[in-house]
Parts: C-alpha cells; sequence; structure tokens
C-alpha cells in the first residue's frame, strides 16, 4: 500500500515508457511456467529508504518514490501466503488508467509508468483516513447492517434495505489508516474531534471522493458494470491535497455486473461480481476471517491461477483493453533495468 505518495500523472502522455518485450501468449501451461512476483530487493542509485507494504515494494530517491506492485495478495488484513502472477501488472496498470482519466478533478500522484509493474511519484505526507465511499449495502457495510445496526461512521442507514440494495445517494463511511492490523471505522465528527484534519481539508477530501466515485461509476457503467463501493486515499504536498496510491482497482474497489443486476436483485439471487470479495469468501469458507487462533488455508495451485484470471478479467472488462502479459522469466530483473533506465534518462 502507497499511501505514503503523490504523483501528477500530466507527464505521462509525454514520457516515453520503454518496456521489455511482452509475452502474449496466453496457451502454455500455466503454473509450470508463469511466475510471479512476490518481492524486490534492489538497490537503486540514490536510494536513500524502503518500505514494504501488504503489496508493494516502495523505494524512496529524494523526493521520488518507486512502487513497485508485487503479487502478493492480501484479505483480512494478512498476506496469503501464495502470489498470484499477473496481478501487480493489473493493479499497476489500472491505477494508471484511472489516474489519467481523473486528473481533472483532483491533482494525484502519478508521474511515470516505466515498467508494466511499476509506478513513479512524488513523496508527500500521507493522510491517515482512507475515504470509502459506498453506493450500495454490500460487504461490510451489509455484515453491519444484518447484525442489527442502522448506523455505519455516523451516518444512519435506512430501514428496509436487503442486501446489494441500492443507497438513495452513495454514503461515505471513512476508516483511519492503522499502522499494523485492521482499519478502524471513524466518523466524520471523531475525524475532527481528534484533530486528524481540517474540517476545511475534510470538506475537500468529501468533495474529490464523490466526484471521483461519479467518474468511476460512470467509466464503469460503459463498460457494462456497477461500481459497487471503493476507497480513496490521500496526501499533501507544500499544503495541496493530492489523491495518492491506486484507484478503481479490484484490490480496493468492488463491482456487479450490470446486465441483469435489478432481475437478481428482485428475486434474491446473489450478484455477479467482479472483485476481490470472491477471495474473502474462500477464505471465510475455509474458515479464515483474519480471527486470532485461525490458520491461513493452504491455496492450491488452481485456485491461484483462477485468481489470477479473475484479476486479468477485471482489467479487460473495467478498461475495455486486452491485456498484453508481461514476461516473467526474468521479471525481477527487468523491472530493475527499467527502473534504472528511467532514472538515468530523467538525470540527463
Amino acid at each position: 500500500m502507497i499511501f505514503l505518495v503523490v504523483l501528477n500523472l500530466t507527464k505521462l502522455k509525454n514520457q516515453r515508457q520503454k518496456f521489455l518485450p511482452l509475452d502474449l501468449n496466453r496457451n502454455r501451461s500455466y503454473m509450470s511456467t508463469v511466475k510471479a512476483l512476490s518481492e524486490t530487493h534492489f538497490r537503486l542509485p540514490g536510494q536513500t529508504s524502503f518500505y514494504r507494504g501488504k503489496v508493494r515494494d516502495v523505494y524512496f530517491i529524494a523526493d521520488l518514490l518507486i512502487s513497485i506492485a508485487s503479487d502478493r495478495i492480501s484479505a483480512f488484513d494478512h498476506i496469503l501466503p501464495k502470489s498470484i502472477p499477473y496481478k501487480g501488472q493489473v493493479l499497476n496498470q489500472l491505477a494508471a488508467h484511472f489516474l489519467k482519466a481523473t486528473e481533472d478533478i483532483c491533482p494525484n500522484w502519478l508521474q511515470a509508468v516505466p515498467d508494466p509493474n511499476v509506478s513513479v511519484g512524488l513523496f508527500c505526507e500521507p493522510i491517515r483516513l482512507e475515504m470509502v465511499i459506498r453506493g450500495y449495502l454490500t460487504g461490510h457495510a451489509w455484515r453491519t447492517y444484518s447484525s442489527g445496526k442502522r448506523t455505519l461512521c455516523g451516518v444512519p442507514l435506512p430501514e428496509g434495505m436487503k442486501e446489494h440494495d441500492r443507497f438513495p445517494q452513495p454514503i461515505i463511511t471513512p476508516a483511519t489508516k492503522a499502522e499494523e492490523g485492521h482499519d478502524e471505522d471513524i466518523s466524520r465528527e471523531d475525524i475532527l474531534a481528534r484533530g486528524l484534519v481540517s474540517e476545511e481539508d475534510y470538506a475537500l477530501l468529501e468533495r474529490y471522493t464523490r466526484a471521483l466515485f461519479q467518474r468511476g461509476t460512470e467509466m464503469a457503467a460503459k463498460q457494462g458494470l456497477i461500481l459497487v463501493d471503493t476507497k480513496y486515499e490521500f496526501g499533501k504536498r507544500d499544503g495541496t491535497i493530492y489523491l495518492i496510491d491506486e484507484i478503481h482497482t479490484p484490490d480496493s474497489s468492488r463491482y456487479f455486473y450490470l446486465d441483469g443486476y435489478e432481475e437478481r436483485q428482485a428475486r434474491g439471487e446473489v450478484q455477479k461480481q467482479l472483485s476481490k470479495e470472491f477471495v474473502r469468501e474462500w477464505l471465510m469458507a475455509n474458515g479464515f476471517q483474519g480471527l486470532e487462533g485461525q490458520l491461513m488455508p493452504a491455496m492450491p495451485d488452481s485456485f491461484v491461477r483462477k485468481v489470477s484470471e479473475r484479476y486479468i478479467e477485471l482489467y479487460e472488462r473495467v478498461t475495455g483493453l486486452p491485456f498484453e502479459k508481461a514476461g516473467t522469466e526474468n521479471v525481477e530483473a527487468r523491472i530493475q533495468t527499467n527502473i534504472q533506465r528511467y532514472l538515468t534518462d530523467r538525470d540527463r
């Protein structure tokens, strides 16, 4: 997670991207030929520090940070035992796609994408909140509702709703950013009372959150999808609030298929989702919710392949673009070469 970053995507259009050759062969034996990127161990020119999050490895160089999207996958605030091939590439390229598409709404963090798994941006001070916005009574919101509660983060929830119903208006349900363990729900009132941000800044965060969600909703609808809920993270640099981290990816968002949504809802059927929720459901079905004393289940190769395919499907459905698989034979060498090439060109 790279909530420590700020980037400016306006340079992306002019950034010459120098990727190494792509591997477009989708028909070879999967697990025997595809290698996942679990972690990196680079020492880059001018590197001052390093941070490893649940998914990303982040290298700091002066006021830049270089974020490498690994193939690690997390759920219930735990990293799963196996990495998912191409997941990092999907997340990195999806985030770049949506950051570019929303740069007119608010400043964002992306300067360059020198490799399919790498983004480069400017360091900023993180605002330690997740701005979660929900258009539907799904996931955590539904679990709260079905327990009998009728407020979430201080927001009243209407009576008479059922799972996956659309809210009259999207609701914002913020969460605090925890250094370790679970993030915690928090209300607007508590955010201001604790001085996490000023009232003026929080109003701007809410405005950005609603505008970004509206844009994401419109883009999803064009692809036959519903953006159900998502989260945004922000940071400050020189007094300006920037959108940071990834947006509208399967790790930060949930999608339904638009076609048949109303009919399924009327019949009380399960909605067809395009998100990471099925990973959480698999874990729960195998006795794991991240609680103390629970053991992480083993992940069979068949499930790893299914997760990889679902991530690729989401990329293609959300963007309307074909996913071009980057070569994985020497992925660490490819990434390091492309980063060093970018840094050399930047310094010329």
